[in-house]
């Protein structure tokens, strides 16, 4: 998958890229997996904006994507590869033998045609099957990971991810994830074999205000261009910071703070992120 460029007809033009969507086959056809969700643009259910610079967006419909990966024993196909408005990777539309059809995350290398299935154990080391940690050998690349058996893939989801499998300790398995951090995490657990495609989303550039509005995100001022009552960095003549690292409105570090609290999970975290 490549990145587009166009010509610089325009200022905004002269920068922006797009995905290359040659490898979309076709467009979501399938009614009951698709479903529409009520934009809240960062408020809360009292109606109070609880996260700020955000909008409703361009219209779009949610795929409800196939998480949990518990389609044992079945064989699928893949029938098409698709877009998703709400996510940076591709989807997949897979047509099960029984009849049922879902969508699964796109996972590199995965092509329309190509049969995947799920099971405990006992499968082929092959892009898109899913299995559980303990069945799958050390040194695999793997997405779509559940951090508590039957809840579903939660980490390494996004476009270019993936986590590998370090090792065994009892009935746990060592990951290293895709920020760095070394982690033990159920072997009960499902996961997916293959990393997550579209991974040049990341190269992308948006260009020009308008896309950004487009993905509802809404501007964000300086805290520098604020009055000292709005903002820590606020005041002063001239471009002046007060000599103050950075912080949020409200006096928090910005850059660097660590604001994980203590949490039981924490005895499972090997070694810390990098990034």
């Amino acid at each position: 998958m490549a990145i587009k460029t166009f010509k610089p007809i325009t200022p905004a033009r002269r920068f922006m890229t797009t995905m290359d969507t040659s490898d979309i086959t076709a467009k979501a056809s399938v009614r009951s997996l698709l479903v529409n969700i009520p934009r809240k643009a960062g408020r809360n259910n009292n109606g109070r904006i609880t996260s700020r610079h955000k909008e409703a967006g361009a219209k779009k419909l949610y795929r409800i994507i196939d998480f949990k990966r518990n389609k044992f024993g079945v064989e699928g196909r893949v029938a098409t590869v698709e877009y998703d408005p709400y996510r940076n990777c591709r989807i997949c539309l897979i047509n099960y033998t029984d009849g049922e059809k879902r969508y699964i995350l796109q996972p590199k290398g995965l092509a329309v045609g190509d049969m995947i299935s799920s099971a405990h154990e006992g499968l082929d080391i092959k892009t898109g099957n899913a299995m559980k940690l303990k069945a799958i050998p050390v040194g695999t690349l793997v997405h779509n990971i559940e951090m508590s058996p039957g809840h579903g893939g939660q980490m390494a989801r996004s476009a270019g991810g993936y986590a590998q499998i370090m090792g065994r300790d009892g009935k746990y398995v060592s990951l290293r994830l895709p920020s760095g951090e070394m982690r033990y995490i159920l072997g009960e657990c499902m996961a997916t074999i293959g990393t997550v495609g579209n991974e040049d989303f990341a190269n992308m550039v948006i260009g020009k205000a308008g896309r950004t509005r487009h993905l509802g995100i809404r501007p964000q001022t300086r805290g520098s261009a604020m009055n000292p009552i709005d903002h820590p960095h606020g005041g002063g003549e001239g471009k002046t910071n007060s000599g103050r690292h950075p912080v949020s409105p409200w006096g928090m570090p910005t850059k660097g703070y660590k604001t994980r609290k203590k949490k039981a999970s924490d005895k499972l975290i090997i070694s810390k992120r990098k990034k």
